[in-house]
């Protein structure tokens, strides 16, 4: 998200990056969801892309509304604190961008992502049939919607606010090292999917059990669905089941999405930039 771009054009940039990056990164998300609500892992590419329209879908959308209210943000917090145009975010001021961004997308991602897990869970079933079985119970559509909000500011942070900080820094301190941004990338990258990762994880766990489980078997309410995870016998260890894949997935999706965003950007709209 830039702030020199209009929020449409921000959009525009944020859905086409969630698209590429779902699509090249969909067996992770797939590896990941099933190792949390403990089901085995197919390697037959049909399965691991089951749910990938609704999840291009979500993370297109997410990633158009965190960029578009992101860049909103940005330039909101940037005109009241009176600096240079050409100036720099605070890391406090992008955190508080990404976090706006990431909790207002969750109101779209948290039933899309409902689907593509239900899809995953049971995948005879067609869309339209998943879609017709939640939408029996209205209130399914978006359980699972508190532990989404927070994971989605969190992850946010991690691949539009921490990144270009972090960028900066090593291109100012170290510049013999780090003397363009696409060699600060690659650990920029890194710690931003250290802290979207590890930091979001339990609130992913929670969110994916009782998505997997609309039926309410096992894991009820976002509380008891915390208790009934401590009580297993992985202890707090299972809040991290799948954190290996999701890791591997926010690495390489941090550095796609800084990567492309900015890019993409430059592609669609040469001059507002």
């Amino acid at each position: 998200m830039s702030k020199h771009l209009s929020e449409f054009q921000n959009a525009t940039v944020g859905m086409m990056v969630g698209v590429i990056e779902v699509s090249l990164l969909q067996p992770l998300n797939y590896m990941k969801n099933m190792t949390q609500i403990k089901q085995p892992i197919s390697f037959n590419p049909a399965i691991m892309y089951r749910g990938v329209t609704a999840n291009a879908i979500n993370m297109g959308s997410c990633t158009m509304i965190q960029f578009a209210v992101g860049g909103r943000l940005r330039k909101i917090v940037h005109d009241m604190s009176g600096r240079d145009k050409d100036s720099h975010l605070t890391l406090a001021e992008e955190i508080f961008c990404g976090i706006g961004a990431g909790t207002t997308s969750a109101l779209v991602g948290s039933p899309l992502e409902l689907i593509m897990i239900q899809q995953q869970k049971h995948s005879a079933q067609s869309v339209a049939n998943t879609v017709a079985r939640i939408t029996t119970s209205p209130p399914d559509i978006y359980r699972g919607f508190n532990g989404m909000a927070v994971r989605e500011a969190l992850w946010t942070c991690g691949y539009l606010s921490i990144p270009p900080v972090v960028r900066r820094e090593l291109m100012t301190e170290f510049p013999d090292q780090f003397p363009t941004n696409d060699r600060a990338r690659i650990p920029a990258a890194l710690l931003g999917g250290l802290f979207a990762c590890y930091l979001t994880h339990p609130f992913d766990t929670i969110k994916t059990c009782m998505q997997g489980d609309i039926a309410r078997a096992k894991y009820g309410t976002f509380s008891n669905t915390f208790k009934t995870i401590l009580a297993g016998s992985m202890g707090f260890r299972g809040f991290y089941r799948g954190a290996t894949f999701r890791y591997a997935r926010m690495c390489c999706a941090v550095f796609i999405m800084d990567f492309m965003g900015e890019k993409v950007g430059q592609l669609l709209y040469p001059s507002s930039l």
